[in-house]
């Protein structure tokens, strides 16, 4: 699907959507917020249950936070390609992405057949 395909109006909206999803991550991810208490604490005090518990979140809390840096890559990479023109094209295989998944999945890079591919 080149932007030729896409209606300005669509465009816009999902680039709209790139750009404020973008901004929650920044801003949850600049602040200084520290790991939670639980990770000095549960190191020292509680019984394994506890300290389980503690490890578990922030276990948690990393993951969100690799998953934040992957969608923010991604972002940042859908941004040029609709200045370019070649958003909703999949890297993978060259087809036009579905606009459905666009609108779900504004960052995607691939169609949904080669996402599927990869998964298998």
């Amino acid at each position: 699907m080149t932007e030729s395909q896409l209606d300005e109006s669509v465009i816009a909206s999902l680039k709209d959507a790139l750009l404020r999803k973008r901004g929650e991550i920044l801003a949850t991810s600049t602040g200084t917020r520290p790991l939670p208490a639980s990770l000095d604490i549960n190191s020292r005090q509680g019984d394994l249950a506890d300290q389980a518990t503690g490890n578990n979140e922030v276990h948690i809390q990393l993951k969100l936070k690799q998953t934040d840096a992957k969608i923010l890559q991604a972002i940042e990479e859908a941004l040029p390609r609709m200045e370019q023109g070649t958003y909703g094209i999949c890297r993978d295989c060259g087809d036009p992405i579905a606009p459905a998944r666009l609108q779900a999945i504004p960052w995607t890079r691939v169609c949904i057949a080669c996402k599927q591919k990869q998964n298998s």
